[in-house]
């Protein structure tokens, strides 16, 4: 009997990994991704219209109410003082940011000062207001904590994770969002999951099948074509629409791929539609299988953060792996950090100062589907794991960029900030200085005695 069952159960599950592996061999879809990711946007709207209704519907009893309670005795308010001060307090901003310390060059720091004779400084108690302004602005809001918080939506979800309360502010918003419960934790999750390990086990049979070819030229095409089966499987089992742009741009040649970073899915997601030689961390469980897998077949860069001395080997092992045409393109995450998807943070310059060309990408998630943002400083992996699996869906679009170089005389800092400039710019992102390592530790020595500096030659310079 229970042979009997699995006998009859196979046929139709293997046929299905079938149909999976010819899918994501091909890059073609059924429709059913952008079917069901339509259907969810007919039902947010609904849902935010109904709570905007129901919202309104409170508010007027709240306020009835409060006519009621009113005494005749209670002077009122003039409507047009009203207006006035509604206007006076709309108009007023509370954080300008007219003044923002940031981050500059130590050595543009450092030639303001030589040159210059010693001059008398004078205090004055109003010099130091521009900052305790900006010291006061960042404790009511600062350019880098935000940047690590979930971003804001417009309109609820129907996720208890963005919740606002909202889920039973009518008997039919609580319907829509049982249900939802229902398909997301018994019917989606479960396939994900599924979907996922087909993705995993084929990585780990596939990769160590191609590794035993020995023409190079086979081998090759081979693992490129396994690397994306494998992350077209991965990213599926998310329920992942990616829209990629201005494909004329796609990198083809060995080189850099530099993106903004927001979770560890964006590997995932950039290749569905290339190959990539990765370059990151070591890491254990699940994703140190997926690493040793692709590692078999085609030429990765794994190290370890601690040992500065792996990584002056990666250093050399970059230079070495772009000397060869026939290598992938290095995909490079340069914040070094995951950030919320609303900006990009700091560049590191380790990738810019190797030399070769530049293919920079924007990828911008749409929040509504699900937070795509890894707060690794507040969930592990597998909490991420679990928190995407049981998201509506992972929308995002993606921008290849045109290739840039490094100019004449261009160091490898102001390379960075040129091509962060044109991501931030493609992806609507906000361009920032800051360094996305903040989230972990002080700010560095060297920038608070910039700022001394800086503040020592405005004495000066009044």
């Amino acid at each position: 009997m229970f042979y009997g069952i699995i006998n009859i159960c196979w046929i139709p599950f293997a046929g299905f990994v079938s149909f999976l592996v010819l899918l994501s061999a091909i890059n073609k879809s059924v429709g059913v991704r952008k079917a069901y990711v339509n259907i969810l946007l007919r039902i947010f709207e609904y849902g935010r219209v109904s709570i905007e209704s129901a919202s309104k519907v409170n508010q007027a009893i709240a306020k009835d109410k409060i006519n009621v309670d009113q005494t005749p005795g209670v002077e009122q308010v003039d409507g047009s003082d009203a207006k006035e001060s509604n206007e006076a307090t709309n108009g007023s901003v509370l954080i300008t940011r007219d003044v923002v310390l940031l981050p500059e060059a130590q050595e543009s720091a450092h030639d303001k000062t030589n040159g210059t004779k010693k001059e008398e400084i004078c205090f004055d108690f109003e010099n130091c207001l521009d900052y305790v302004k900006s010291g006061v602005e960042a404790i009511i809001e600062d350019d880098v904590t935000s940047r690590f918080e979930a971003e804001e939506l417009k309109s609820w979800n129907m996720l208890t994770r963005t919740n606002r309360h909202y889920e039973f502010i009518s008997w039919k918003i609580t319907m829509i969002w049982v249900i939802g419960f229902a398909i997301r934790y018994t019917i989606l999750m479960p396939l994900r999951v599924l979907v996922c390990f087909i993705g995993v086990v084929f990585a780990v049979v596939a990769n160590a099948f191609v590794a035993l070819i020995p023409f190079r030229f086979l081998r090759l095409s081979l693992a490129d074509l396994s690397f994306k089966i494998t992350f077209r499987l991965i990213s599926s089992s998310l329920s992942s629409l990616v829209i990629f742009h201005n494909k004329q741009y796609k990198p083809t040649t060995s080189g850099f791929c530099v993106a903004n970073h927001t979770t560890p899915l964006d590997v995932a997601i950039l290749s569905t539609d290339c190959t990539f030689s990765l370059i990151g961390q070591r890491h254990g469980g699940f994703l140190g299988v997926l690493q040793r897998a692709l590692a078999r077949a085609s030429p990765h860069i794994w190290f370890e953060r601690g040992e500065a001395k792996d990584r002056h080997l990666v250093a050399e092992r970059l230079k070495q792996h772009v000397s060869d045409p026939n290598n992938p393109p290095i995909l490079i995450f340069p914040e070094g950090t995951c950030i919320n998807n609303t900006s990009v943070m700091q560049f590191k310059k380790g990738s810019f100062e190797v030399g070769g060309v530049i293919y920079p990408v924007a990828i911008k998630y749409d929040p509504r589907f699900g937070d795509a943002f890894w707060n690794s400083s507040k969930y592990s992996m597998m909490q991420y794991l679990y928190m995407m699996m049981t998201s509506w869906a992972i929308v995002c679009d993606v921008w290849y960029l045109p290739p840039m170089y490094r100019q004449e005389g261009e160091s490898a800092i102001d390379f960075a900030n040129r091509v962060k400039g044109v991501i931030a710019k493609q992806g609507g992102l906000v361009d920032l200085v800051w360094d996305g390592q903040l989230k972990r530790m002080k700010p560095k020595k060297e920038w608070r005695e910039i700022q001394q500096i800086e503040f020592a030659n405005r004495l000066k310079s009044d």
